[in-house]
């Protein structure tokens, strides 16, 4: 007997989160207060379905597993095969990166006076639990890549926009600009609100 997956775990974080964009504006204060529930919600690996855990061969997979109705939020599983990667990019809003499963690097970079493009201090090695913060105020460019070159690693990220349809750039070592929307991976969200399959007690 498969042991059922607590989707309400991720349906009760986004009722706090809402909740927290509904009663605060201040970037920092999102940041703090939910990466708190951020950290809460992937201290669990016991809520995200399969079917947004799947890796693939050629590159990591973007899955959306809730957009807000208002676009205020989105919430998106990253699934990194063994030894991939992402380019070097921006966001534009704010972001939080959760770990759940396995370990990825997150690598931020910097513009020297010349306009180019350098790592900035060393690569921060986010493990389950971990959460980290990104945004045009607290520091926006950076790569990711998984940690681990055998097996696959997950992330949670949530962006304060629907970042499946924000316009951002990917950039060069020379510090140019090639503008980018993400979009997602898969083409049908998980149903969170179909309760009548689960046990209520």
């Amino acid at each position: 007997m498969t042991t059922p997956v607590r989707l309400d775990r991720l349906r009760g974080f986004i009722d706090a989160l809402a909740e927290l964009l509904e009663s605060q504006s201040d970037e920092a204060l999102i940041l703090e207060r939910g990466g708190a529930l951020l950290a809460e919600l992937v201290s669990h690996d016991d809520w995200l379905p399969d079917t947004f855990a799947q890796p693939d061969p050629q590159r990591y997979q973007q899955y959306l597993l809730h957009a807000d109705s208002r676009q205020r939020f989105s919430i998106v599983s990253f699934v990194w095969g063994p030894g991939q990667s992402t380019p070097v990019h921006d966001h534009r809003v704010w972001g939080l990166i959760g770990m759940l499963r396995g370990a990825e690097y997150s690598q931020g970079f910097a513009f020297a006076e010349d306009g180019s493009l350098h790592p900035e201090g060393e690569a921060v090695r986010l493990v389950p639990g971990h959460v980290e913060a990104v945004s045009p105020n607290v520091g926006d460019i950076h790569q990711v890549s998984n940690a681990y070159d055998d097996r696959v690693s997950i992330s949670i990220h949530v962006y304060g926009a629907n970042i499946g349809a924000v316009k951002r750039a990917v950039y060069n070592p020379d510090g140019s600009e090639k503008p980018f929307i993400s979009g997602y991976s898969n083409p049908y969200l998980p149903n969170l609100w179909d309760l009548s399959k689960e046990n209520a007690a």
